[in-house]
């Protein structure tokens, strides 16, 4: 099977369908890391366009928790919270609904292969670091373990010991999963990247070849920025995007 890794799209509507038309062709079903929702302008098109996906397993993220009502705003600072509360006033009640029954990671994919939003052990635990995934490895199932949740690709191999093999750059970093070998991977952000490079990112995984790719592409970054500020969003949201920070 071939899978497209989809994570922190972000209501980043143009970001999502240059990811799509990237990665054509080059897969059959997609696994959804989380946080469909928050900090950009198009909730509804993003959670529509998605659930029109052939889906293998999707878990939810704390902006989509948060959106749904299932969790306060208080981890949020004053950004992320202006920018959920607009969220979900935005969202339609179907598509409140929707993400309200999104499952919590971590979740099976086959018996090779697990997704999380923030790491195995929790799902709001953010994974930057070796220290990070040292107290994750023990809760980790299955030989790959993919989040998001951070916004940086990442690349951890957990054994003999817990190894980053940063940093991830260029158009397509290829990374065989090795027979024996635990990885935690993070393939970055749809919608939001955060290693100060704009491109969207994504995951193709192959489970017959046990390769993972980690692809960049270009979006339209403006429009996305318009759309933005003319919803009244904080305007850092939109800065944000064309700097990759």
């Amino acid at each position: 099977m071939r899978y497209l890794v989809l994570s922190d799209v972000h209501a980043n509507l143009e970001a999502l369908n240059a990811v799509l038309e990237a990665a054509a062709g080059e897969w059959d079903r997609a696994l959804v890391l989380g946080d469909l929702v928050g900090y950009g302008a198009d909730p509804n098109a993003v959670i529509d366009r998605v659930r029109e996906l052939p889906i293998a397993a999707m878990v939810r993220g704390n902006h989509d928790k948060v959106a749904a009502g299932l969790a306060p705003t208080d981890s949020f600072n004053h950004v992320a919270r202006q920018a959920i509360e607009w969220t979900a006033a935005a969202l339609t009640p179907a598509n409140l609904q929707w993400l309200a029954a999104l499952p919590q990671g971590p979740m099976a994919i086959d018996a090779a292969t697990e997704i999380c939003h923030g790491a195995p052990w929790d799902e709001d635990a953010y994974l930057f670091d070796e220290r990070d995934v040292e107290r994750s490895g023990s809760a980790q199932d299955r030989a790959l373990c993919l989040f998001g949740h951070t916004h940086v690709p990442s690349i951890f191999r957990l054994a003999p010991v817990v190894e980053a093999m940063l940093p991830v750059r260029g158009e397509r970093c290829r990374v065989p999963i090795e027979p024996g070998g635990r990885y935690l991977v993070n393939c970055g952000a749809v919608g939001q990247p955060r290693d100060s490079d704009p491109r969207a990112a994504f995951g193709l995984l192959d489970s017959a070849t046990r390769v993972l790719t980690i692809v960049r592409t270009p979006y339209e970054v403006a429009a996305a920025q318009t759309k933005i500020l003319d919803a009244g969003l904080p305007g850092v949201l939109a800065q944000r995007l064309a700097l990759g920070r």
